[in-house]
């Protein structure tokens, strides 16, 4: 199985990925939730058949003077109601009004209510969090394969690839937050430094395998040392990745809707960490090997007959 060979086709297929999401996430964005713009969330839960409708649940807000609430229902009448922030007073007037409204008392499952200057904090550390971690990573890598030529490059690449694996997710997220109408919450945050954390991971066993090799295979060039280094260390990467991508998936089908959001992107950044990691991390280390930048644009003569 020559992957190395192929590595142009695998980098476009990522490409035809990335480009949607990137697109998506220009024209759309990404909604924050209140845990970084703000705000208050309620969830409730009806008995069965009992649910306000959406309009109605406007309706109640607006008569207590909040505007624009983001409503989201799902199967078993919990309704989960996003506005500016509240007090607990008014959340209990809230209450009051629906339960007038439907003839029935719902339940209160959630309730947070965070600031706009915390909101904006939260961001501004999540964004650091993400930073931090792909600096660790490099200098951590570069570190760890030290006895290597190019050592930087093994970091270098792992950054690169989980790069990929951000701008995947991210586009993603964008595409099904404007369809489901999902937001993005400290959840989101949670499930892309795990990701990050997992696809390095898988990164890191496939360039160790590529060190040994070095040693071992000196005379060999180096494209078919990464080629077999690839080859050997896929079963495991696969076989492990799978069996997490069931766990997420029935999780996904079968675990309900308030970690639906959570674990589904979790499944896709679990997916797309195996992927980098075998088709993209190895293959640009063979790139910047080559050099083969410097022939990307030339053109090619004719051979000569």
């Amino acid at each position: 199985m020559n992957i190395i060979k192929r590595r142009y086709l695998f980098f476009l297929i990522s490409l035809l990925i990335i480009i949607p999401g990137i697109l998506a996430l220009i024209f759309w964005g990404l909604p924050l939730a209140i845990d970084f713009t703000g705000g208050s969330m309620l969830e409730v839960q009806f008995p069965a058949g009992k649910a306000l409708s959406t309009t109605e649940v406007i309706e109640v807000y607006n008569q207590l003077g909040i505007s624009d609430p983001w409503v989201q229902s799902s199967d078993n009448d919990i309704l989960v109601i996003r506005s500016i922030q509240i007090e607990e007073t008014t959340k209990t007037a809230i209450v009051t009004a629906m339960a007038d409204k439907s003839g029935t008392v719902p339940t209160i499952l959630r309730f947070d209510t965070v600031g706009p200057s915390i909101g904006k904090e939260v961001a501004a550390r999540a964004a650091g969090a993400v930073a931090a971690a792909a600096l660790a990573i490099l200098i951590y890598i570069t570190f760890a394969f030290r006895g290597v030529p190019h050592a930087f490059r093994f970091g270098a690449a792992a950054i690169i690839a989980m790069v990929h694996d951000i701008l995947v997710i991210v586009g993603i997220e964008a595409i099904l937050c404007y369809y489901l109408g999902w937001e993005v919450d400290s959840l989101f945050l949670t499930a892309l430094l795990t990701v990050i954390g997992f696809s390095v991971h898988d990164t890191i066993v496939v360039f160790d395998r590529i060190r040994e090799n070095s040693n071992i295979y000196r005379k060999l060039p180096f494209e078919t040392v990464v080629n077999h280094s690839i080859v050997q260390t896929m079963d495991r990467s696969i076989n492990t990745s799978l069996t997490v991508m069931l766990t997420l998936l029935a999780l996904t089908l079968f675990g309900g809707t308030t970690i639906r959001h959570f674990v589904l992107i979790l499944l896709i950044g679990v997916f797309s960490g195996t992927y980098s990691s075998i088709f993209n991390a190895s293959p640009i280390l063979v790139v910047w090997e080559n050099q083969e930048w410097k022939t990307w644009f030339k053109r090619k003569h004719p051979a000569s007959i």
